[in-house]
């Protein structure tokens, strides 16, 4: 005579994540003050988002302001200005793109050729440094070093009997002022993801190669660049977020009246329509669709990532 096993019911998906959670849940205590911070200071304020689509008035507030639709992006897409902003800020996020998307790959690739760790630590924290000072500080600092009449690159130019050129004054040269500033400022600190990236390539590969007669050049080329480049693919598609999110500290800050014709950024026009004119809804409406468009660049570059290399976000 047979005799029939239990069946022992196994634990739902729900019970496993409860005990993962009690026992770890000395990890999820100190996390909730993170998550509480995420939802006052992000998720919270974007009920704000709906003054896009009313008639906001200040003493009504949010609540009491009436709906009107897409009236307000309709009344933003009219003004002339709008475009000429969203030009520029197109126009000097590519520039940032090209420029300051491939230095600190490039600083990371330099830095990890360096076999003295004393003058590579050295070379390290000299690029880290730019970082962490705010604009406010560096923009004075440039505008001093670029001063036509007491700054010291005019005084190069006059020792080799040239005539003082404005950077910050010209709008052919302002844009490419912006872009090297900021490239400068970024490299050291953007390089510390590739480094990262970079420590976890394996060493037999290079002494492989080594052995076969590859040189420095090639190492680093059929190497070093594949074994990073879901890194940097991650990255590229996180950058072109953020294409049209203008550094408004640093042109708001470098800039000057004569320059607004390529200074007015998006950042500059919503700080402009929102503090300055107190155009509350037209201002968030500008935000929500800068918002959008570098979402759909991410999406947009997540799918031709998938396509070309099989790497991305998702």
């Amino acid at each position: 005579m047979t005799t029939k096993t239990p069946v022992v019911n196994a634990p739902s998906k729900l019970k496993v994540l409860a005990r993962q959670y009690w026992k770890y849940r000395g990890l999820m205590m100190i996390m909730i003050p993170s998550v509480i911070m995420l939802i006052i200071f992000k998720y919270v304020p974007m009920y704000g988002v709906t003054i896009a689509f009313k008639d906001f008035k200040l003493r009504k507030g949010i609540l009491g302001s009436p709906w009107v639709g897409f009236d307000v992006f309709e009344k933003v897409f009219a003004m002339p200005v709008f475009w000429t902003a969203f030009k520029n800020t197109a126009i000097l996020g590519g520039m940032n793109l090209l420029v300051g998307f491939p230095l600190p790959i490039l600083l990371a690739l330099l830095l990890n050729e360096i076999r003295n760790e004393r003058y590579k630590k050295v070379l390290q924290t000299v690029s880290y440094l730019p970082h962490f000072v705010s604009w406010i500080t560096l923009s004075g600092l440039f505008i001093q070093l670029l001063s036509p009449s007491t700054g010291p690159v005019a005084a190069i130019w006059r020792l080799f009997g040239a005539e003082p050129y404005y950077f910050m004054g010209e709008v052919d040269t302002f844009r490419w002022v912006l872009v090297v500033t900021n490239a400068w400022k970024g490299v050291g600190w953007g390089s510390v993801v590739y480094l990262a990236a970079l420590s976890g390539v394996d060493q037999e590969m290079y002494e492989a190669a080594l052995i076969d007669g590859a040189t420095r050049f090639q190492r680093v080329w059929y190497i070093t660049l594949p074994s990073i480049m879901p890194t940097v693919t991650i990255m590229l598609i996180m950058r072109a977020g953020s294409v049209l999110s203008d550094n408004f500290d640093q042109i708001y800050n470098m800039s000057n009246a004569a320059m607004y014709k390529v200074a007015n950024v998006l950042g500059v026009y919503t700080y402009e329509l929102g503090l300055k004119n107190m155009k509350y809804a037209e201002s968030t409406a500008v935000s929500l669709f800068l918002n959008v468009i570098n979402f759909a660049l991410v999406i947009l570059t997540n799918t031709v990532s998938k396509r070309v290399n099989d790497y991305g976000i998702w």
